[in-house]
């Protein structure tokens, strides 16, 4: 099994006909994803890559039949109404790889997926990938140095920065250890889904067995992790890697994305990896030490 998606769904692209996205579409295509579909206003009856362009969100739906999610790579000023389009079609997964967006209209566009019982990933990520099955949105870059990094198995990965999604799944790769399905969250400071909100679904799938996680000093991910953990005491191992740790002498200053900004102690790294092992959570000192430590933990179980 795996979470969020599979071999199985359907998704559009929005902005298809932007150089990012022909980039992403074919990417995705190569590795066997199903886009059926995408979307810019006045470009319908054109193609990307044999993918059908339409003029909306709802001509797509009519050709195709109900689709279950929406890759979101439109201009800023443009990505509220996008979302908008495909939440108020009946789209209930939907990956924003924008960037930029001011956050008002973040909040919004998070609000409304939750009133249209829908889930957002990101904005400003690379969205997500079940290995051997599915992959939806940029993780990975081209289908083969996507197969060289990501490989079937048990381990989740959620990371705010795309590339570290990579970098942890390239390694777990490297020690013989696949993944079930990676997820690069977004590292803005409002992003539509959390590490404490994917980890039900973790918890529900029988194919992960532990997770590997990517942190940065900067807001509350890792503490509502940690309380999530503690609340629902969760059986999966997990091993972060706490990057930024000479960040914790320099409050009100960011490292790397826009939502890890130390603005007081409860930000720095000493404290969210206190409260990180105080939920019974590893912290690798090294990425290359996460393997061992997941071994170990696995071991423990």
């Amino acid at each position: 099994m795996s979470i969020l998606i599979s071999k199985d769904t359907r998704f559009i692209v929005q902005g298809i006909t932007g150089r990012e996205a022909v980039n992403l579409t074919r990417e995705n295509l190569d590795y066997g994803s199903q886009i059926v579909g995408g979307v810019t206003p006045g470009r319908a009856g054109r193609d990307v890559y044999g993918v059908p362009v339409y003029d909306c969100v709802r001509d797509v739906i009519k050709a195709h039949g109900q689709i279950e999610g929406s890759v979101v790579s439109v201009p800023p000023r443009f990505t509220k109404d996008a979302v908008f389009e495909a939440l108020e079609n009946g789209i209930r997964l939907i990956v924003i790889v924008t960037e930029n967006i001011p956050r008002r209209e973040v909040a919004q566009m998070v609000e409304l997926a939750g009133l249209r019982g829908a889930r957002i990933i990101g904005p400003n990520c690379l969205g997500m990938i079940s290995p051997g099955e599915a992959k939806m949105g940029g993780v990975g870059g081209p289908a083969a140095n996507t197969r060289q990094a990501y490989t079937q198995g048990h381990i989740g990965v959620m990371s705010r920065s795309g590339g570290m999604t990579t970098e942890i799944a390239s390694t777990l790769t490297a020690a013989g250890m696949g993944q079930s399905t990676c997820v690069s969250i977004g590292g803005d400071a409002i992003i539509g889904t959390t590490y404490a909100e994917l980890m039900p679904l973790y918890e529900a799938d029988p194919e992960t067995h532990a997770i590997a996680i990517y942190s940065e000093p900067g807001g509350r991910m890792e503490a509502e992790l940690a309380e999530w953990i503690q609340a629902n005491n969760s059986r999966l191992p997990i091993v972060a890697f706490m990057a930024g740790r000479f960040m914790d002498e320099m409050q009100g200053m960011r490292f790397g994305h826009a939502g890890t900004i130390v603005e007081g102690k409860e930000d720095t790294t000493t404290e969210k990896i206190k409260r990180m092992e105080a939920a019974g959570i590893s912290v690798a000192e090294r990425i290359e030490e996460i393997p061992a430590i997941l071994r170990k933990r696995l071991e423990e179980v």
